[in-house]
């Protein structure tokens, strides 16, 4: 037979909804099952606090309990034993003692209280129960809906605008989903109450980001490193060129002797508060399709005369 609610429950029996709320709220977290795995004299208090709570929760239940027509486990019980209404403890029945009672439903009659609300961030959303039913919760409170998961390809300049990409779930549904600067490889956004319904409110979305493959940028930290194709006259000569950015083509000036690369400050990638990292430039010198004559009898005269090793550079 269960033990007296009331001292389950640590509260007086003219404790009010609140107190019965309140106390209900802090033992069912400390002791829930999903709190304490494996711990048997922690489920066993959770589902002595769980009876209890719905036996003194319930305004009807209450009711009988205090003026002894069922016994701490619901049953009914004999009448009229030792006169005057007293409750199965032997004592009057205190009644609510003021404040809100409890409605049959779960809620006070004054502020509003919830039974979900009280278990749902415990419980977990979309988990499996301390009976293992999907959803159900233990002890056959509800819970929130099962979350839901899904990845997202991006391209590497979409972590330096952070646009907004649609993404489609199996349900049907889709979404906006606002891609973070800043984003890197396999983060994961989760969109709170995106996810499955459920009776005390729908479970969230996960949403996992990979980066495509960039044909011309490499990823260093905040940085990006590419080759910029220079020909042998703007290597030598120097130049104006076009180089490639993340924001659009810039012209760049290759310096007389060429030089091994170019820095474009602030062309980079973005952290999470959209500073830019830079842009490095690798030139890499580019010969004709085709070698014209004369250039090669200028190299073959070059090599003989004044030949020179690149490695040593």
């Amino acid at each position: 037979m269960a033990g007296d609610p009331y001292q389950e429950l640590g509260v007086s029996r003219g404790a009010s909804a609140d107190e019965l709320r309140k106390a209900f709220r802090k033992l069912a977290k400390k002791h829930h099952p999903d709190t304490n795995p494996g711990d048997k004299a922690s489920e066993e208090k959770f589902k002595r606090v769980s009876a209890a709570f719905d036996i003194v929760g319930d305004v009807d239940k209450r009711k009988k309990f205090d003026a002894g027509e069922i016994d701490a486990d619901g049953r009914e019980t004999a009448r009229g034993f030792g006169g005057g209404g007293g409750g199965p403890w032997g004592q009057q029945g205190a009644g609510f003692g003021g404040g809100g009672g409890w409605s049959p439903r779960g809620q006070a009659e004054g502020p509003d209280i919830d039974l979900s609300d009280i278990l749902g961030e415990m419980l977990g959303r979309g988990g499996r129960g301390a009976q293992g039913g999907q959803g159900g919760g233990f002890g056959g409170f509800s819970q929130r809906g099962g979350d839901v998961r899904a990845k997202l390809e991006i391209d590497l300049e979409d972590t330096i605008h952070g646009p907004k990409k649609r993404i489609a779930f199996s349900d049907g549904r889709t979404i906006d989903v606002s891609i973070p600067k800043g984003a890197e490889e396999g983060q994961t956004l989760r969109l709170k109450g995106q996810g499955s319904p459920g009776r005390s409110g729908p479970g969230d979305a996960f949403i996992e980001m990979t980066i495509r493959p960039h044909p011309l940028y490499r990823r260093e930290g905040d940085n990006l490193v590419m080759d910029l194709p220079v020909s042998i006259p703007d290597a030598i000569l120097g130049g104006k060129v076009q180089a490639p950015t993340p924001d659009g083509p810039v012209n760049v000036s290759v310096p007389k002797g060429g030089g091994s690369s170019l820095r474009l400050k602030g062309r980079g990638l973005s952290d999470a508060k959209g500073k830019r990292g830079d842009l490095l430039a690798r030139i890499v010198l580019v010969l004709p399709e085709t070698i014209d004559p004369e250039l090669e009898a200028f190299a073959e005269t070059w090599r003989a005369e004044r030949p020179y090793t690149p490695r040593r550079r």
